[in-house]
């Protein structure tokens, strides 16, 4: 294992100079000799490992009392360089005092200092360090409203303090007399620094009169400035994610002490080129990279370990692709990312501001970011809205300020995200969240939809899940005319909401009638298939009133990639099968589903062949179906039908018939970063491409998942007008090509019409209490409105086969 300390080179300051704050404790003769050689022996390999080895005759010293099982010349080769005593009285009281050694410390690394524990009470639990000037600079994560007792001081603690327990050290004190431990203390700033350090084994064991901690006055050596260097595939400046580690797995700049543009709750960085990173001398391995679009690619750098005439410390990287989605015409984005609420804190700022997500969204190689102001920080957020991009934005990186209606307003009936607004004030709102806003989503996206902005729902797949023995339930009751304890064929075909399976499949017994049992059954069966007929619980913050506003005109996209693929999937399959024009659109709602990245989820637009990103058009691309959505490892790179693309009009046929289908997809082989959530990733060399119509498998093919494009052909009979798209389940699926056929609308599945009818009503019967008094008539008058049209549709639809 190397034995360079990535944190800090630090041979002089854990050897440490003669010069003594203190005396060194007293040798105790009692102690056994054989466990505290043990002790003594994983103590020496620890400060090995960590990179920090005793001077050489120091090391031969303590060898020599090792092998002798001498107790007190272990301690006289040790004490000399104990920063810390810590004395466990009889009643487990701890008092803690200063050693003899240097309290040098270095910026940006983790120093290693000794510890010489003196137990009297015989205790094995953990030693805990602590200090005031220790911990995060930040509010706690999930901290969605301001704490006003919140202290704006915790952005100044400078220290990070640890025990180290990883092997060969123990997690638990021995209970010996005597035994040596070590803490790790990381500062982020230089110069003279005092700190209050304190040692506890458990709640109440401070001695009195604050003896169980000490002042010290800490010497810190400034941390080396390293500059970046990030050039992009084509060799043009621009902008990396880094995961910087040293030896023993830890990560810089730590977590912990992160404020942005360094997120806590993440691992990598993000640098523009010329950007500087504050790293201790020493060796760290590095992975860079900038999206799913980008290999990973590790590297190994030294920090101040040169001769004086060497350069500057730096970081260069040349940034590989395996895939250039632009080159093609396609240009990704996320259009729910959020700069405050959920993992962000609220102290010492509210959220965070352009200038950061800026970085984020260009380091995750992204050419649209959609930054939605929402219920937590809201009146600090709304600041930064404006009609167009901010003024960060470059000709193929954007930021847009927009609005998600969320912890207000209309919530319970599903979380709307409002892009490329020019007025963020709902009227009667006084730019406030509290009062105003209506309480169901139909007429806030008709107000967005009036001033030229595009809709959808966010988080789809929430409150979408299905309860399997209630579904049974609620469908069994329905259907079972007079209550006679069973469903026949005749009341199944009455019923206005459809069976999850044919009745003679639901039939085991074969007996002409459906308990609620073979009911069940069934639900079970088809719950996860893609798409199913079982009415989900509504009961969410998702895709709630999806079916009634695309009924009114009023819905442009449901979200997806960022919540359970099937029933996201699933609602968007029926609606369309309906005949509505619904789009999807790629989503992470960043930091709140997850931390992880902006980007997991993205939908990829087709623009063309643009002098720069126009954020307009790019919304007018999300609305009108010209793209796909992917995790950025899977692409469609073309897909048309009879040489019609997504978005660019439909096919029409005069007589049913077959029609041609084309397309390129490219899948890489290493999608490190993994999948967007709600999925996981395909596993093997092969990738499924499938070929659906109307929300059914029409054909499979097999693609090698290489980082090349593959070309695809099929020819699919067409009977009446239908939906055709092209999907790789989890991880891709484009938007639909409308075939028509006979100039008739497409009316693909009575069934689904029947589905959207029992999503409607269930919403109702769950969320109605939700809208308030004065706006419900309203709502219920509108809801019906959907219904009707639903059960019409229901009627000018075929009987699914």
């Amino acid at each position: 294992m190397r034995t360079t300390f990535v944190l800090a080179s630090l041979v002089a300051i854990i050897a440490l100079s003669v010069a003594r704050a203190a005396d060194p404790p007293p040798v105790l003769a009692d102690v056994d000799g054989q466990p505290l050689a043990a002790n003594a022996d994983r103590l020496a390999k620890a400060l090995q490992l960590l990179g920090t080895p005793l001077p050489e005759a120091a090391a031969k010293e303590l060898q020599a009392a090792v092998d002798a099982k001498d107790a007190q010349k272990v301690q006289k080769v040790l004490d000399p360089r104990v920063l810390f005593v810590v004395n466990i009285n009889p009643e487990s009281r701890v008092k803690v005092t200063r050693g003899p050694a240097d309290a040098a410390l270095q910026q940006a690394g983790f120093v290693p200092v000794l510890v010489k524990v003196v137990n009297e009470s015989t205790v094995k639990k953990p030693l805990k360090i602590v200090s005031p000037q220790a911990g995060p600079r930040y509010s706690g994560p999930g901290r969605q409203a301001r704490d006003p007792k919140a202290d704006p001081r915790d952005k100044d603690r400078f220290l990070q303090a640890e025990m180290y327990t990883a092997p060969p050290m123990t997690g638990e004190l021995s209970g010996l007399k005597v035994e040596y431990a070590i803490a790790l203390l990381y500062s982020t700033e230089a110069g003279k620094r005092e700190a209050t350090i304190g040692f506890d084994v458990g709640q109440g064991n401070q001695d009195l009169g604050f003896r169980g901690e000490v002042p010290v006055l800490f010497d810190v050596k400034p941390g080396i400035p390293v500059k970046v260097r990030v050039a992009d595939f084509d060799g043009k400046p621009t902008t990396a994610r880094f995961i910087i580690k040293d030896a023993t797995g830890r990560v810089y700049p730590p977590q912990a002490k992160r404020l942005a543009p360094d997120l806590f709750f993440q691992q990598q960085v993000y640098r523009h080129d010329g950007g500087t990173i504050i790293l201790p001398p020493g060796e760290f391995d590095v992975e860079f990279g900038r999206g799913p679009e980008y290999h990973l690619v590790a590297t190994r750098v030294r920090v101040g370990q040169g001769k004086p005439a060497d350069p500057e410390p730096g970081i260069a990287v040349k940034l590989v692709r395996w895939i250039n989605p632009a080159d093609h015409g396609w240009y990704s984005g996320d259009h729910h990312i959020h700069s405050a609420g959920c993992a962000h804190y609220t102290n010492p700022t509210e959220g965070v501001n352009p200038e950061d997500m800026f970085l984020h969204v260009k380091g995750e190689g992204l050419n649209v970011g959609c930054c939605l102001t929402w219920g937590p920080c809201y009146d600090f957020q709304r600041q930064f809205f404006e009609a167009a991009p901010n003024k960060l934005s470059e000709p193929f990186t954007i930021i847009k300020y927009d609005v998600e209606v969320s912890g207000f307003g209309s919530q319970a009936l599903g979380h709307v995200c409002l892009l490329n607004l020019r007025d963020q004030t709902y009227p009667g709102s006084a730019g406030t969240k509290v009062k105003g806003w209506p309480t169901w989503t139909t007429p806030l996206m008709r107000w967005a939809k009036d001033q030229g902005a595009v809709t959808g729902y966010a988080h789809s797949a929430n409150g979408l899940g299905i309860d399997r023995p209630k579904s049974t339930h609620r469908l069994f009751t329905e259907l079972d005319a007079g209550a006679k304890g069973h469903v026949t064929n005749a009341d199944a075909a009455a019923g206005k909401l459809p069976l999850p399976e044919p009745f003679d499949t639901i039939d085991a017994d074969k007996d002409g009638k459906l308990t609620e049992a073979e009911l069940k059954q069934s639900t079970d069966r088809v719950a996860d298939r893609l798409p199913n007929l079982v009415i989900p619980e509504m009961n969410g913050i998702g895709a709630q009133e999806i079916c009634v506003t695309s009924a009114m005109g009023v819905c442009d996209f449901i979200s997806a990639m960022d919540t359970q693929r099937v029933p996201e999937w699933n609602i968007w399959y029926h609606i369309m099968n309906c005949g509505f024009p619904l789009k999807v659109s790629g989503e992470t709602d960043f930091p709140c589903i997850s931390g992880g990245r902006v980007g997991q989820g993205r939908v990829y637009v087709q623009l063309g062949k643009p002098d720069m990103v126009d954020f307009a058009a790019w919304c007018d691309g999300v609305r009108k179906g010209k793209s796909y959505v992917s995790d950025g490892y899977a692409h469609p790179l073309k897909f048309a039908v009879n040489g019609t693309a997504p978005g660019f009009g439909d096919v029409k046929l005069d007589a049913a018939g077959p029609v041609a289908v084309t397309a390129t997809v490219a899948f890489a082989k290493h999608p490190l970063l993994g999948t967007a959530v709600g999925a996981r990733l395909t596993e093997g060399a092969t990738r499924k491409v499938e070929l659906i119509v109307n929300g059914r498998v029409a054909a499979t093919k097999d693609v090698p998942a290489d980082d090349q494009p593959h070309d695809l052909t099929f020819s699919v009979p067409v009977e009446r007008s239908s939906w055709v798209a092209l999907r790789h389940y989890p991880q891709m699926h484009t938007n639909p090509v409308n075939v028509i056929v006979g100039g008739k609308p497409i009316r693909a599945s009575r069934q689904s019409a029947q589905w959207c009818v029992g999503v409607i009503e269930q919403l109702w019967r769950v969320r109605a209490k939700d809208i308030i008094p004065a706006e419900r008539d309203e709502a219920e008058k509108t809801f019906q409105k959907a219904l009707d049209m639903y059960k019409q549709i229901a009627t000018e639809s075929p009987e699914d086969k």
